[in-house]
């Protein structure tokens, strides 16, 4: 049975331009705007700590992994910011930048038209690769840094570092909206316009297709242990076991909560714990793992909001859930320990 509570609000403030993405490092938060605010904040006061401009809008921001630098990108171009003096770098290529992902504290690459960039934290760009058959849709990281994944339409292409040319590629005629790549490293998925999930597995490319969702699939996410992976498509949010041998000739769990899945984030660790947005307003949390295969779950609680759709959601910490809703508020949630969830 799930609970639904009044939100344990630790901060609540209101931002001027409808949030599109959140991330959480450190002791930060980043909001992305619409309209291309993007504003840092501390996450235990929800104190504004610095603030960008991104000409022509915003549609992701990815703080390092140090909360030293932050990547904010948007239809135009892209823009890197530094908190030690708050120097804002604005590259205006024209080109659509729909996603960025740090490597380490000092190299992040950036999606950019066909092409993805890899810039130090000057902006200076180190590598790039050749252009794909379409425009970058999504991009991780693989082997610690060491290797970067490239989705663009007909396949997930995989670079070593200073190497234009794909040194391995994952290929699957459909058009990616969303990669993940396992922490364990073994392996890749990619949510699919054609409302499919594709897994490619690394060591030997080997892959496997579950199709049959009423929707196009562009949110995954893998927790921590990389055991776990839940994506929306459907009403339901659905938990893939990539555990042993993976999901293959398996059924998922599914987690019903919302008529319109708006966002995903696992709990740090590796405890299953899942959030979940929807349209509703309703902020659901989940032991996502719990029971077995083909079981629905229903929530461990849920926080209410004021019926404005969730834009995004991130964790600073394990205890404080952020909240970005489309009205422009932002929420940090106070989330108690795992067993009293």
């Amino acid at each position: 049975m799930s609970t639904a509570v009044e939100a344990p609000t630790v901060w609540d403030i209101a931002v001027d331009d409808a949030p599109v993405s959140l991330s959480a490092r450190g002791d930060l938060v980043a909001v992305a705007g619409a309209e291309g605010t993007v504003r840092v904040l501390d996450a235990a006061m929800g104190a504004e700590t610095g603030s960008l401009e991104l000409p022509g809008g915003s549609l992701s921001v990815q703080l390092a992994p140090d909360a030293g630098h932050l990547a904010a990108t948007g239809p135009m171009g892209y823009a890197l910011w530094r908190r030690t003096d708050g120097r804002t770098t604005v590259r205006e290529s024209g080109a659509w930048s729909a996603a960025a992902a740090w490597a380490d504290p000092e190299r992040v690459a950036i999606a950019s038209g066909r092409r993805a960039l890899v810039l130090d934290t000057d902006g200076e760009e180190l590598w790039r690769t050749d252009p794909a058959a379409s425009t970058v849709t999504d991009l991780a990281w693989m082997r610690q840094g060491r290797r970067l994944a490239v989705a663009a339409y007909g396949a997930v292409h995989g670079h070593e570092r200073h190497t234009p040319k794909p040194v391995v590629t994952y290929p699957y005629v459909g058009s990616h909206l969303a990669l993940a790549v396992a922490p364990t490293g073994r392996w890749i998925c990619s949510g699919n316009q054609d409302a499919s999930i594709h897994i490619w597995r690394i060591r030997d490319a080997g892959d496997l297709t579950m199709s049959g969702y009423p929707e196009k699939i562009s949110r995954l996410a893998f927790d921590d242990s990389g055991f776990w992976l839940a994506a929306d498509g459907a009403p339901d949010i659905t938990v893939w076991d990539f555990s042993g041998k993976g999901p293959e000739g398996t059924a998922p769990r599914s987690l019903r909560c919302h008529e319109t899945i708006t966002a995903l984030a696992w709990r740090p660790g590796a405890g299953g714990q899942l959030a979940s947005g929807g349209d509703d307003g309703t902020v659901a949390l989940w032991y996502a793992t719990a029971g077995r295969a083909q079981q629905r779950l229903r929530p461990a609680r849920e926080l209410t909001g004021d019926g404005t759709a969730v834009a995004a959601l991130a964790w600073a910490g394990p205890h404080l859930l952020i909240a970005a809703y489309r009205n422009g508020r932002v929420r940090a949630y106070g989330v108690p320990s795992r067993a009293a969830l």
